[in-house]
């Protein structure tokens, strides 16, 4: 299927695949996306089968926030894939660690580059700082969200929240916040 001249980039092409109910629009963004998210995966101790199943669902969120209207384009969809893919698989090595205290895991493989691992400690401390300087609520609200993985029905219930849809206006508010501490933070490529 050759891309309609209406679309300006890859990633608009793709994502109108997506809403259309296009699969095969997942089977692209898996192809072009699994080489680094194996790399992510193998350089923090996984394997490359973790990986794609990492990368399978980074793909699924995607698909699910694309038809359900809430994905917010801001950024390349291998980007959103490599940082969904990234957080998924910081959440389940912590998870493992929790179920398994005695289990000490293997240090990160040679395959990354010193360069790579300086710049994902930088982009992570960015974040860190970000989220600090964010300050409660919000601090608490997308850690939980996005960490913890709470539903909004639980978070309204632990924040002392009138409802989820308090909680879902609220959360888009302190995550256009966060992004925008971020950006003042990373650098700029005019």
């Amino acid at each position: 299927m050759a891309p309609s001249p209406l679309f300006a980039s890859n990633d608009a092409r793709i994502l109108d695949r997506i809403r259309k109910g296009d699969e095969g629009a997942l089977v692209e963004l898996y192809r072009d996306n699994r080489s680094p998210v194996r790399a992510l995966v193998r350089r923090n101790s996984g394997t490359e089968d973790d990986a794609d199943d990492i990368l399978q669902e980074a793909l699924v969120t995607l698909w699910e926030r694309v038809t359900t209207g809430r994905f917010h384009y801001s950024a390349r969809l291998g980007t959103f894939i490599y940082a969904t893919a990234h957080n998924m698989w910081l959440r389940r090595l912590a998870r493992s660690r929790r179920e398994a205290p005695g289990i000490v895991t293997d240090p990160p493989s040679d395959d990354a580059s010193p360069l790579d691992l300086m710049i994902e400690e930088e982009e992570a401390e960015i974040v860190r700082s970000a989220l600090e300087r964010l300050g409660e609520p919000c601090r608490r609200l997308l850690l939980l969200f996005y960490w913890e993985e709470e539903s909004m029905e639980s978070i309204a219930s632990e924040m002392g929240m009138a409802n989820a849809d308090t909680v879902k206006s609220r959360k888009y508010q302190c995550k256009k916040s966060l992004e925008a501490l971020i950006r003042e933070r990373l650098p700029h490529n005019d």
